[in-house]
């Protein structure tokens, strides 16, 4: 967790309950507070001129996100929706600024954290302009499982749909779902009851 909940509690933060669809906020907002995920699941996503769903992350409990924009000063570049029933936590950003001041070790966290973010950002974009799909698919496995809380990394579940995976890297689902049945041929991951395991 980047903020330990008790720290939230005492700088008086909002604890919010959502429901599955409901929007935190709206790409353009004004980046006024800091967001933190208690539980459930959160889906930032932007959309191509075509309608497009391009997914820049997707954040489970422990877990921040928004960041950026309030560090930067500059509105949300993208929409922040519970991918299912979820509770998070809203700091207004003076109230954040104030606990980063007084507590260096999570400034450092966030630190590492958008550091990791970037290098992320950029793998991605080498992946997808030079190499192929099962490439590209590998790599964002690969990475997720890095950067995973799970004990057993040897068998990786990939917490993800086919659709979210395509969304991820700007691959259509059909080509998602071609490369994982090659990948499962290659001996690369295995597929149980549809569910993706990375080896």
């Amino acid at each position: 967790m980047i903020i330990p909940k008790d720290l939230l509690v005492k700088n008086k933060a909002h604890f919010i309950e959502l429901k599955k669809d409901d929007f935190i906020f709206e790409e353009a907002e004004p980046a006024s507070f800091y967001f933190q995920v208690i539980s459930g699941t959160v889906k930032m996503s932007s959309y191509s001129e075509n309608g497009q769903e391009f997914i820049q992350g997707i954040f489970k409990a422990g877990q921040s996100f928004g960041e950026p924009a309030v560090f930067g000063d500059f509105p949300y570049p993208n929409n922040a929706v519970a991918t299912e029933d979820a509770e998070i936590a809203k700091l207004p950003k003076d109230v954040f600024f104030n606990l980063l001041k007084e507590n260096f070790d999570i400034h450092k966290k966030f630190n590492a954290l958008l550091s990791n973010r970037l290098r992320y950002k950029a793998i991605l974009l080498k992946e997808i302009s030079s190499y192929c799909p099962d490439h590209v698919i590998m790599t964002l496995l690969r990475y997720l499982r890095d950067n995973s809380t799970e004990a057993d990394k040897a068998q990786f579940y990939v917490p993800y749909t086919r659709q979210q995976l395509a969304d991820m890297t700007g691959l259509r689902v059909e080509t998602v779902i071609r490369t994982v049945k090659k990948l499962q041929q290659d001996g690369k991951l295995e597929i149980r009851q549809h569910k993706i395991f990375l080896k």
